[in-house]
């Protein structure tokens, strides 16, 4: 995703009526041909990073991820989805849903994900990255190549 280049959204009349880039439309090919998506970033200033923001702001727009119709909900067009979302951290997992409520999370898998109707989504946060030893870090990729070798 970092590799891509398409233009940051700037303004509502570009996000609803604008084309998508090239890129951006064979983003949301490989998404409408997935059964299961796997997110995966790093937290920063706790959320994901920009970049990854503005790919998302990209993709998941108006006859894309929603249909629009006057005075209606939204309907969600990306149903009979499903998601994994992985997110490493410096800090301890705990705290950044405890403590902060892991609202960064939240607005990716609510706002974005959930409402597009992609359903069940599943997270792991890995924390304490920066100082994880090579044993702990062994297992937690080995539990993510087992959770992918599964299709979750």
């Amino acid at each position: 995703m970092a590799a891509l280049d398409f233009p940051l959204l700037r303004r509502k009349e570009d996000f609803e009526k604008g084309t998508p880039p090239e890129s951006i439309r064979e983003a949301q090919e490989a998404i409408r041909w997935a059964d299961h998506l796997v997110i995966l970033f790093p937290l920063w200033h706790g959320t994901m990073p920009a970049l990854l923001k503005a790919f998302f702001e990209q993709v998941f727009r108006p006859g894309f991820a929603l249909a629009y119709e006057s005075g209606r909900m939204p309907k969600k067009l990306l149903t009979g989805r499903t998601a994994r979302v992985v997110v490493t951290m410096g800090m301890p997992a705990f705290i950044y849903r405890w403590y902060f409520g892991a609202h960064g999370l939240k607005g990716l898998t609510g706002g974005i994900l959930s409402f597009s109707g992609i359903g069940p989504i599943k997270q792991n946060l890995i924390g304490m990255v920066e100082g994880m030893d090579g044993a702990k870090r062994a297992r937690w990729l080995e539990k993510m190549r087992r959770l992918g070798s599964d299709g979750k």
